[in-house]
């Protein structure tokens, strides 16, 4: 079966951070400026020094078929939860977007 690859960015805020949180995420910023930002397999985490909101940006690939854009963005709401579970950082309002790559026209000059 074919696959198809989606790029799912899901938008959010931060909840509930302590001080030394939104310290360590102050301090690793410029690390994580949407500037940098890029679309990758394993992730990219963006935000800005206000600590507020945030995008997760991820390349998910699925099985072509019916529902197949669905499947990819829980997909890559599952990957933006578990970058955040994974570096201790509540999160609140998750909303995504997929979008598929391989129906994306290049108009060349």
């Amino acid at each position: 079966m074919a696959q198809r690859t989606y790029r799912v960015t899901v938008r959010g805020r931060f909840d509930g951070l302590d001080g030394a949180t939104r310290a360590r995420l102050l301090s690793e910023a410029a690390q994580h400026d949407v500037l940098t930002a890029r679309f990758a397999d394993e992730g990219t985490l963006t935000y800005d020094g206000r600590i507020d909101a945030f995008q997760h940006r991820v390349v998910v690939r699925v099985d072509e078929g019916p529902g197949e854009e669905d499947v990819a963005l829980v997909a890559g709401e599952l990957a933006a939860v578990e970058r955040l579970d994974a570096a201790g950082l509540g999160y609140r309002d998750l909303r995504g977007k997929a979008t598929c790559m391989d129906d994306v026209k290049v108009r060349r000059r």
